[in-house]
């Protein structure tokens, strides 16, 4: 995907946290982070969460993307 904006970011993070077993549901939004950190780069984080599950997750995905450096998803 080019040219990212807030509501596609939303939709994928919906798509992640609603495919998620109920008790790994805030490790999705960590690992949306992680995954899409380059993405993610200046793009409203608060309003991304607002769009895809109507509450203020925005400190999770960005400890996601911080995560991004450190670690490789498999």
């Amino acid at each position: 995907m080019t040219d990212w904006a807030e509501h596609q970011a939303a939709e994928v993070l919906r798509e992640r946290y609603d495919a998620a077993p109920e008790r790994d549901k805030m490790l999705a939004i960590h690992l949306f982070g992680i995954e899409f950190a380059d993405r993610l780069d200046g793009l409203s984080i608060n309003k991304i969460s607002e769009l895809a599950l109507d509450r203020q997750l925005g400190p999770q995905i960005r400890a996601g993307m911080k995560l991004a450096k450190y670690v490789r998803l498999k």
